[in-house]
Order: structure tokens, then C-alpha cells, then sequence
């Protein structure tokens, strides 16, 4: 499936140690690289340790696993509360293990990733040096915009784009809640209208690969009415509540 995506035209790779049993996502793409080369590719990884020495030790296991000595992105994973930004910047804390990584060259460029806490994300972004963030970015998501509450595109999105930082976009279709609700090509075209660098895609299925790259490659922003229409008729508390969800993936 790897190596069908990538003869597609598939450049960018997001991993982490915790994907697979035992690292497999990691060791899987190990094989691919070693056996094609990473010539334009983009390799994104990322640490959900908080802990210094915990942090570097993850890394370095996943470059063994990748088996390159350098990823060109590294993401402190998942942030999540107030309390868990307070461990991450922490002296002896994740947010210096990845300077660090950066420094030695184990990454090219670092950043943070989160799935449900904007106001937090904003306060890390605001915070800190990254470089790059990853955050959620999906139509249902808008809805929390009309309705005035705190969302990744109101809150965290503006300070990343003012800090000149790189934006990656997930949870294109909330962890699949989104599935059915919308056709996929408009849940992938939203979040790739928003100014962001890239979108990560899950695909669950081989068959799903063609379609998505199919899309990325006719690619036309959404006119901003439509974005609107279509995350106003994915508004409703049932969705809500699925997206609330999230917080714990």
C-alpha cells in the first residue's frame, strides 16, 4: 500500500512510534526507504514522551526503525491539556529533547501536534520556536466557528500563519465520524483550501488511496460559500458529541 501510494505521487509520510504493534508503521516504512530511497519525500515523525531522557531514547529507536539518521520533521504528539503543555515545557521536558534533537540533527525542523484543545495549542505556538504544527482541520469542525466556540481555525491556525509557520492538516474526516455524513472528496477539498501546507489522509483501505490522490490532484480550493454550506449541514449535536470524542484518540 506504501509503495502504491508513493508511485502515485504520494511525497509526505507521517509516522510515530506508537503506530502498530511494536512499531510497525515505523518499520514498515524503514523497508520502503531503504529499498526505493527518500529522494523527494518528506518524513514526518513524532514522540509522545514528555520526559527528556524518554523522548530521546523514542527517537533515537525510531530512526533505528526508519533506519535513516535524520527525520525532516519531528512532532511532540498529541497535546493535550493545559497540565500536559505545562510537562511539555518543562525543564527536562519534551519541548527542550526536541530543540535538542534539532540541534544534533537527529530533525530538520520540529513541531507539535493536537487534536481537540485550540486554546491550548495557541498558548504552545505562542510559547515556543516551533517550526511547523499539525492540528485538526475538518469541516464539522467550522461549525464550532458560527457557533463562537474556540476552534484550530479561529484559535491556533492564525498564530501558526503569523509565526510563518508549515500546517498540516488532520483529522480530515474526525477519525471516520465524518464518513457518510459528506462526500469524501469535499471533506478532503475543505481542509485543503485552508492555508495550510499539507493534509494527512487516513486510509483505511487500499482501494481508498487511488481516490484520495485522484483528488488531491484535481484539486480546486472550495469557494469560501460552499466551505460554509457544508460545514453548516455537518452541524448537529449527534456530531458534536462524536467530535468531543476525538479528545481521546
Amino acid at each position: 500500500a506504501l509503495n502504491h501510494a508513493l508511485d502515485l505521487g504520494i511525497t509526505y509520510i507521517d509516522t510515530c512510534d506508537s503506530y502498530g504493534k511494536n512499531g510497525e508503521s515505523q518499520l514498515w516504512i524503514g523497508k520502503v526507504l531503504k529499498a526505493r530511497g527518500r529522494t523527494g519525500l518528506w518524513l514526518a515523525s513524532k514522540v509522545g514522551a514528555r520526559k527528556y531522557d524518554e523522548f530521546m531514547r523514542i527517537l533515537e529507536l525510531s530512526l533505528k526503525r526508519l533506519q535513516v539518521d535524520q527525520v525532516d520533521l519531528l512532532h511532540i504528539h498529541a497535546l493535550m491539556g493545559p497540565e500536559d503543555l505545562a510537562a511539555v515545557s518543562a525543564k527536562g521536558g519534551a519541548y527542550e529533547a526536541a530543540v535538542k534533537a534539532k540541534e544534533q540533527k537527529m530533525a530538520r525542523f520540529i513541531g507539535v501536534s493536537c487534536h481537540a484543545y485550540p486554546e491550548v495549542l495557541k498558548t504552545a505556538l505562542e510559547r515556543h520556536e516551533f517550526d511547523c504544527t499539525q492540528m485538526a482541520l475538518n469541516a464539522a469542525m467550522r461549525a464550532q466557528v458560527q457557533d463562537a466556540k474556540p476552534s484550530f481555525e479561529t484559535v491556533a491556525l492564525p498564530v501558526a500563519l503569523r509565526k510563518k509557520m508549515g500546517v498540516t492538516a488532520m483529522k480530515i474526516f474526525a477519525a471516520d465520524v465524518l464518513v457518510g455524513q459528506a462526500a469524501p472528496e469535499k471533506l478532503i477539498r475543505y481542509s485543503m483550501s485552508l492555508p495550510v501546507a499539507a493534509t494527512v489522509i487516513g486510509m483505511p483501505k487500499v482501494e481508498h488511496i487511488e481516490h484520495n490522490v485522484a483528488v488531491a490532484k484535481a484539486f480546486q480550493p472550495l469557494p469560501p460559500d460552499e466551505m460554509k454550506r457544508l460545514s453548516t449541514e455537518l452541524r448537529s449535536e449527534e456530531h458534536t458529541s462524536e467530535l468531543q470524542s476525538l479528545r481521546h484518540l
